[in-house]
Parts: C-alpha cells; structure tokens; sequence
C-alpha cells in the first residue's frame, strides 16, 4: 500500500500529461491529422516502398521514385529485430503530433526525477520544456524525427546522471534504453549535439570527481554508461550500419568530385562551409529566446489588420481582403537567416528562473549546464562566429555531415530549464540563507531588467528593422510600403519586449513573495506553473495552432495526379520522368506518382546531385536520355502542368560500340559532354580488371527488360556476338547484385552513376537484385545485443532481490 501510495504521484502526471497533450492538439480527437510540409514531402518519398510493403509483406529496401533509384534506408525501412521500434511505438500510443509532445513531457519529468526533485518541480519543469515554441515549431512543419530525437535526450541525461550517482542498475536501465530509443529516433545530428553536450557533462564531473578524490568511482560509472550505450547502439545496428553506408554515396560523402560546374575547387568530401552555415543564427538574434518576436518572429507572421502595412496596401490599390490575407503572413523577420518559421523561444519567465539559479545553484550541475548552453550558442551563430564554426568543421569529427547549425540551440532549450527548475529546489533549501536567496533575486532583476529597458529605451538607435529582403519589397510594393512594415517591426518588437519583462517582473514578485514568507511553496509552484503556460503557449499557438489540421485524407494522399499525371500514367513501361513544373530536386510530387529522376532528401544521392548540378539543372537532353527521361512535367500558360514525351530517351538498357577509360571522377562527368552516350560508355579505370573490351557491337542484338520490381530487374538478351550494355539504374554497391542465368557476375559503373557488363553471346538472362548484406549483418547484431541487454537487466535485478532478501 505504502508503494502504491508512493507511485500514485506520478501516475496522476501521467495521466495529466495525457491529458495536455490531447488538450492542446485537440483535433485530433475529431480524427484530423496536422498538415505537416515535410512528412507530405517524406509520403511523396515513400509511396512506392510503402505500396510495395502491402502487396507483398516485404521491404523492398530499395525505391526507384526518387532521384532515379535509391536505398530507403532513410525513408523509413523497416528492419528485422528492431524492437527498439517496437518499444518506442508502445511509447507513442498517442495520435500525432500529440504522442511527440507526450515524450516531451514523460522524457524532461524522468530527467528531473534522477535529478532528486520532487514530482511538484519535475512538472513544472516538464511543461516548460515541452511547451517551448521550437519543439512545437517543428512539430508543425513535420520535422517528426528532430522532435522525435529531442524527445528521447533528457532520459538519455538522467541514466547518466543516475548511473553518476552510482545507482548502477536503474542508471545502466534507464541509459541503455533511452539510448537506444534515441538513436532509433533517426536524427543523427540531434544524437551528435547531444554527444557534445555529454562530453561537456562528462568534464564537469571528471573534473569534480578528481576534486573529491573519487576517481574510480567516476570510472565504474563511466564502464558502466559505455556498455549501456554499446548495446544500445547494437540494438540499432541495422539502421546506424544501413546509414553508414549511405552516409558514403550521399552528398554527405565523397563522391570523388573536387571541381564545381564552374571549373572551381569543391571539397572532396563533407558539405561546405556555406551549406552547413545557410541557417546561422545572429549574435544579437539569439536574444528572441527571452523575447519572441524580437527580430520579427518569422517570415509569415499574422499582424492582423491594425497594422500599419494593412494601411498602406490598401492606399496601393488593395482590397480589404487582400490586404488582410497578405497581413497574415507578413514578411516581419529581419534577420539574415533564409526563412524562419519562428522564434526558439524559452519563455521569459524560464529565462529569468534561469539567471535566478545561476546564483543559488553550484557545483557540476551548474557548469555543465552553463557549459553546454554557452557552446550551443557559439556554434549556433555559425558564419557569424566564423573562426569557432570553421575550427568545429576542420578538426572535430562528423561536425561537417550536418548543415543548418542553429538547431544546435536545442542544446539551450534542454539545458535552461533544467537549471531553472533546479534553482527552485535550491530556493526550498532552508538551509541556504535568506541574504543568499535575495542576492540571487536582486542580481537577477538587474541584469533582466537592465537589458530589458536598454532595448526598449535605445531600440531606435540600436536597431533600424531593416530585413535582408526589403529590397527586393521596395521594388515590388515601393519605399512607403517598407516604411510600414519596419513601423510594424518596431510595434511587435515593442509589444513583445514589454510582455517579457511583465512575466520578469510576475516571476520575481512570486519568489520575492515566498523568500518573505507571504506564500508557500505550495502557491508558488503552481503560480509559476501558470505564469509559464500563459508566456509560452500563446507563442506556440502564433505558430501551430487548430487551423494547422486538416481532414486525414488530405495527410493520407497529399497529392492528387493533374493532367499530365494522367496523362503519363497511362504507360505502363518502365521511363522516369523529371518534373520542371517546380524545383525537380526540392519537391515529392512527382515521386509519389511516377519514378522521377528529382525529388525531397536532406541527404541525397552524391552523385545524382553532380549530375543535377553539372548536367540537368542545364538541360542537357544527353544526360536527361542516358537517364531514361521519357516525360517532362512543364508549366503551361493555363497554370495546369502539361506532360512532354520525351521519344530519344535511350530506354532502360543500350548496346554500346566502345568504352572511354578516365581516371578520375572529374574526368567521368567532364566525359559526359564529349562522347556519344549512346554508342560510348565512360568508365574509370578502377573497373578495368572487371571488364572485358572484347565485344562487338552487333545491330541485331537485342535487350528488353522483362519484369520490374523496386528490387529487382530482369531483363532478357539475345546477340550473336558479346556485347557491353549500359543499364539506365543507379549504380549501388554493396547492395546490387547481377546474375547472368542465375549464376551471380560482376557490374561496374558507367557513365559516372549507371550500371553496365559484359554480356556473352546467345540468349541469357539479366537479374539484378537488391540484397543489401548490411541488413543481414544489422539484424543479426541487434538480436543479439537485445538478448544480451535484456539478460543483464534481468541478472541485475535478481542479484538486487537475492541481496535483499
């Protein structure tokens, strides 16, 4: 009963975060589903391996939809023995996006828990993490697996932190699991950032541990968290091992290319220092994360029709109806980054809890939080803390893999309202004197106030709210216009600025209140429970919000085929078709219904992405022929997408009369603008021992393609003498296999990405399969790193009740 009693607390958290969680994504109760821009693009991306799965029962690992075929291991494959996704869906019983904000929740109340504070504390704590508005941010555009990721990482820190407090089994548990569960989340950047963070936490206590003379402890701890952590990534050895490989064909890779199409140099591997630094945040920026709309809050922000824009588009010439849906989505953001869909705003009232703590609070809790939140921020500012960003690109490990470096400031977003809601447990401490409690109060008024009404005082000298895209607006809509808009800037800006010192001041007045003995902790803790939910939700509701759902058909089929769709379905063979009505290589579209040569990744195809830059972008029909384009999507004057067929598309395979030898990639694509394609095929050197130049090109000799399959192809051969035949796939390796009558051969690349062999005389028969070995490999290390994690659990519970007793 005393047990029960014990656990009933949390149980009423749970059930309440349920119930927050359904409250605040209510539609979904009525069946709707949130439109999310990039899962719409993910479903255009996955529709043939998902058609495939429910046809067959079985995972094609392979789909040819999207950038003329590519592995899905990033696409959402299913593996086999992944049990750690079968745990994190017993996790997510909620419908989305509420299940996500649920983990928030669960995940950031765990934390607090190894922290020792009090489930009281460790709510409150937990809403002001999950409410803060870039994890719901991203909720709403659908970057599902950064919330996904983000989610998992406060358990991941509380089995360290229990395992530090040398509570081995319940740290090694809680640390292998959540672990594994986030990896399994599938957003690598968002494990490595939190790697940085635990190399900051792992100092902080090194360094305390050798303070105190404990050293072996800190390393029993520290042998214990690496085989959690060993297993956990052998729980998801399919996935990490499946992407790893990928990882080297991607535009993560190196591809071997060291030229851009303009003859400059390119790096030979990795992304460039532009690319990882597009979305830097501003130094000054950054402070929207205690003022919301501080530059503007994003690039479509509703400032209704009481705005001075609204004004001036109507002396334009505007209806009030237009002049009221362009108020909507106004362009308030004047920061430098492309487009911000928000602000990673905090809370005011978090913020100053923050700064609050960092005065009552000491010790290695207090500098690892301090410590990774300050290193998050440097190495969000990216080109515009240069020389930080280049030495993390140059000399730390994986740092050049992951582009858009401001997500970093997640890092932020874990770490202050751990140490905010900690400083709480610092304040109830009646052992800390009174004076210590006011001194952390007063410095914390001055420092919030100070900066509060220096930006507020001197915001028209600091600041002249001019965005990176006014003028280009000045000449669409004249100068008055811009005028107006910059006043609006000011307006918001102000607004928001005095919203946020109102919750300083709310905050200090409740603290001032109970250091002076007025209220208890018991009036406290939910007055700053309400001050939190009332500063953050209306933000997050500025931004994702009832009108984001919409009926689950239209999440379900995203996409509904035009005319030249139609049009283009009505040919049943096998063609690609490159889409030109819109960015081929930034849009699904056509991939949910044709297999495209373009299409949606953050990470995709090095090679095609070379091709794309070189050759497709410029319209090169050689290239757009060797590729199997028969159909282009074009724009019509109409506005309603035409088809063009295509009719000197080279077909899904061609005999070819010579081969030309290079030594290099750069010579490969280079090669591709001065030969024939269809009589010469490009081949590097490192192939050679796999080729035989003895065949003869015979107009007789014939090659159709047979049967189609996303994994695999058979075609059927018939020539009087031996041949070379290029095949108009993607070259993949390991993973693609070629049989000749079964019996299995090699293939080589051709052409800088396509396939091609030797074929003898006579009639054979041309398999190729997709049999990526990884899989197997995987699969067979995560059973058994599963069984192993499940009996060292299950020993170290029996070897805890056997001593007990």
């Amino acid at each position: 009963m005393a047990n029960l009693k014990k656990f009933l607390p949390h149980l009423l958290v749970l059930v309440g975060f349920v119930i927050i969680s359904l409250f605040y994504f209510s539609p979904v109760l009525e069946g709707k589903k949130i439109f999310q821009s990039d899962i719409v693009q993910y479903i255009g991306m996955a529709k043939e391996q998902n058609d495939f799965r429910d046809q067959t029962g079985q995972e094609p690992y392979w789909t040819d939809s999207a950038f003329g075929g590519m592995p899905t291991f990033q696409l959402g494959a299913y593996y086999p023995h992944n049990y750690v996704k079968k745990l994190d869906s017993v996790l997510r019983f909620l419908p989305r996006p509420a299940d996500y904000l649920f983990l928030y929740f669960i995940g950031f109340y765990i934390l607090l828990l190894c922290l020792k504070l009090d489930f009281r504390l460790a709510l409150l704590g937990a809403l002001a993490f999950g409410f803060s508005t870039y994890l719901i941010i991203i909720l709403g555009v659908g970057h599902n697996a950064k919330a996904h990721a983000i989610a998992y990482m406060p358990m991941v820190l509380g089995g360290i932190i229990l395992t530090f407090r040398q509570k081995y089994l319940w740290g090694f548990l809680l640390l292998s699991l959540a672990m594994a569960l986030q990896i399994g989340a599938n957003h690598f950047q968002m494990t490595y950032y939190l790697l940085l963070l635990v190399i900051v936490l792992g100092i902080a206590y090194l360094i305390d541990a050798y303070r105190k003379n404990i050293i072996p402890k800190f390393f029993k701890a520290l042998g214990v968290m690496v085989v959690a952590v060993i297993l956990a990534i052998g729980a998801n050895a399919t996935n990490l091992l499946a992407t790893q490989e990928y990882t080297a064909h991607s535009t993560r890779g190196d591809t071997g290319l060291t030229i851009a199409p303009d003859g400059s140099e390119k790096p030979a591997a990795g992304l460039t220092f532009d690319y990882i630094t597009t979305y830097s945040y501003g130094i000054i920026e950054s402070l929207n994360l205690f003022v919301p709309r501080f530059m503007g809050g994003s690039n479509a922000e509703d400032i209704g029709e009481d705005s001075e824009i609204y004004d001036a588009l109507l002396k334009l010439g505007a209806s009030p109806v237009q002049a009221a849906d362009f108020a909507k989505s106004a362009p308030t953001y004047w920061g430098d980054q492309p487009y911000v869909g928000g602000a990673p705003y905090i809370g005011a009232t978090v913020i100053f809890l923050f700064i609050f703590a960092f005065y009552l609070v000491n010790g290695r809790l207090k500098w690892w939080i301090v410590g990774g939140s300050i290193l998050a921020l440097l190495l969000s500012w990216g080109k515009n803390f240069a020389f930080f960003t280049e030495f993390f690109i140059d000399y730390v490990p994986l740092y050049n893999k992951f582009r858009a470096v401001s997500s970093i400031q997640v890092i932020i977003e874990l770490c202050v309202p751990t140490l905010a809601v900690y400083g709480l447990y610092k304040l109830f401490d009646p052992k800390l004197q009174k004076e210590a409690k006011i001194h952390a109060l007063k410095w914390s008024g001055i420092i919030i106030g100070g900066i509060g009404l220096a930006l507020l005082l001197f915001r028209s000298v600091l600041f002249d709210f001019s965005g990176a895209g006014d003028s280009a607006l000045i000449q669409q809509l004249g100068a008055d216009f811009v005028r107006a808009l910059k006043e609006d800037r000011k307006a918001i800006y102000t607004e928001d600025l005095i919203r946020s010192l109102i919750f300083s001041v709310l905050t200090a007045a409740a603290i001032w209140l109970y250091i002076k003995q007025k209220i208890t902790q018991n009036w406290l803790i939910p007055a700053l429970a309400v001050l939190i939910l009332i500063d953050l939700i209306p933000v997050d509701k500025r931004y994702v919000n009832d009108d984001d759902f919409v009926n689950a058909s239209q999440m379900d089929r995203p996409f509904q085929p035009n005319q030249a769709d139609q049009q283009i379905l009505q040919d049943d063979s096998h063609y690609r078709v490159l889409d030109v009505s819109a960015d081929p290589f930034n849009s699904s579209r056509a991939s949910y219904f044709h297999n495209a040569i373009g299409g949606y990744h953050a990470a995709k195809p090095g090679r095609m992405q070379d091709l794309y830059d070189f050759y497709i972008s410029q319209n090169n029909m050689e290239v757009l022929n060797m590729l199997n384009a028969k159909y282009f999507i074009v724009p019509s004057e109409g506005g309603q997408p035409q088809a063009q067929q295509n009719p000197n598309a080279f077909g899904n395979a061609w005999f070819v009369d010579n081969i030309k030898w290079v030594e290099t990639a750069n010579e490969e694509i280079l090669s591709l603008k001065e030969v024939d394609l269809q009589n010469t095929a490009v081949l590097n050197s490192e192939f050679k021992s796999d080729v035989s130049e003895e065949f003869n090109a015979n107009g007789n000799a014939e090659i159709q393609l047979q049967s189609y399959q996303p994994n695999e192809l058979v075609y059927e051969t018939n020539a009087s003498s031996p041949q070379f035949v290029v095949f108009s796939e993607m070259y993949y390796q390991p993973g693609w296999q070629a049989y000749l009558d079964g019996e299995e051969v090699e293939h080589v690349r051709a052409n800088y990405l396509l396939r091609a062999m030797n074929i003898p005389a006579g009639e054979h028969t041309v398999t190729f399969r997709f049999e990526p070995e990884v899989v197997n490999t995987g699969s067979s290390i995560a059973l058994a790193s599963s069984i192993i994690l499940v009996l060292i659990i299950l020993g170290g519970f029996y070897y805890k009740f056997r001593n007990r007793e």
